[in-house]
C-alpha cells in the first residue's frame, strides 16, 4: 500500500493546516492492514483505475468481544415474523448484471441516497471493485427481502453496502437486523472483526449504541471509549477552526503516550 496526502483547508490563526490522507492498494494481501490502519474504499471517482482508500473515523466491532444487546434482541423479536434467511456467496457466483438483482439494487440507492450521488454508473463500478468479493442475500418466505456487499479477506469482514426493501422500513428495522445478522455471521465464519464504514454525526449514532465490542479508529489507534465516539458524533456539525489535538486541554499527555 501506499499513502499519499492531499492538502485541504487551512486556518493560518490556528496554525491548522489540514491534509486528506489516501493509500492505493497494491496487492489484494494489503487488505486486511489498510482496514487496521484506518482507511476505507473510496468510490465516488468512477475514472479512477486502481482501489484507492481514504482515512475517516471509521468504526469496527472486535468479535471476540461482540455479543447481543437488548437492543440488538428487540430488533430481533420484531422481525421475527418475516422468517428472514440469509445465504452467503462469492461475488464470483452471482450473476450481478441480473437486471433483477441490479434494478433492486439501484432502486434502493436512488431513494436512499440524496442528490444522486449513486448513479447506474457508479453502482456498477462499485460491483466491480476487485476486493468487494461476497454478497449476502436476505430472503423472507424466498422472496429478495436485501443484499450485502461485502469486503471479506483473512479475517475481515467489511460490510460495504447494504441494499433492501425501504418499503419494509414503515414497520421493521430491516436495516439494524441485517447490520446485526451480518455480524453475527462473520462471527460464525471464525473472522476477528466488522468493519461498519464511517462514524459521523448523530444519524451514525445508533452505530455506537446497538453493538458491543465497538471502537473507533481516532487517527492514531482504535479506541475503545464510545463515550467519547458519541461525543464527537454529536459535536460533527459545529464547524472547527482547529484540529483535535490542538483542541486538548493535557496536549503534553498525548505526546507521552505516544513515546510510549
Amino acid at each position: 500500500m501506499k499513502i499519499f496526502y492531499s492538502e485541504s483547508n487551512n486556518d493560518y490563526a490556528s496554525y491548522t493546516f489540514n491534509y486528506a490522507i489516501y493509500c492505493v492498494k497494491e496487492n489484494k494481501s494489503e487488505v486486511p492492514k489498510i482496514y487496521e490502519s484506518g482507511f476505507l474504499p473510496y468510490s465516488s471517482d468512477l475514472n479512477l483505475k486502481h482501489e484507492t482508500y481514504y482515512l475517516a473515523r471509521s468504526l469496527r466491532v472486535q468479535l471476540e468481544r461482540f455479543s447481543d444487546t437488548s437492543e440488538n434482541r428487540r430488533v430481533a423479536r420484531k422481525m421475527a415474523s418475516l422468517d428472514m434467511q440469509v445465504e452467503a456467496m462469492p461475488k464470483a457466483d452471482f450473476d450481478l448484471n441480473h437486471p433483477d438483482f441490479f434494478n433492486f439494487c439501484l432502486s434502493y440507492a436512488q431513494a436512499r441516497f440524496s442528490n444522486n450521488a449513486m448513479t447506474a454508473e457508479r453502482l456498477q463500478y462499485i460491483f466491480n471493485r476487485d476486493s468487494a468479493n461476497y454478497l449476502l442475500h436476505f430472503t423472507s418466505n424466498q422472496k429478495t427481502v436485501g443484499y450485502v456487499l461485502a469486503i471479506v479477506h483473512d479475517d475481515v469482514f467489511h460490510y460495504w453496502y447494504a441494499f433492501f426493501d425501504s418499503q419494509l422500513l414503515d414497520e421493521y428495522p430491516i436495516g439494524k437486523w441485517m447490520m446485526w445478522r451480518s455480524i453475527h455471521w462473520a462471527k460464525e465464519q471464525g473472522l476477528k472483526y466488522v468493519y461498519l464504514g464511517t462514524c459521523y454525526g448523530k444519524s451514525a449514532l445508533y452505530k455506537a449504541r446497538d453493538f458491543r465490542g465497538l471502537a473507533f479508529f481516532d487517527g492514531m489507534q482504535w479506541n475503545e471509549d464510545i463515550k467519547l465516539l458519541k461525543t464527537l458524533c454529536k459535536e460533527d456539525e459545529v464547524v472547527k477552526t482547529m484540529d483535535h489535538f490542538k483542541s486538548l486541554e493535557d496536549r503534553n499527555e498525548v505526546l507521552k503516550q505516544i513515546l510510549r
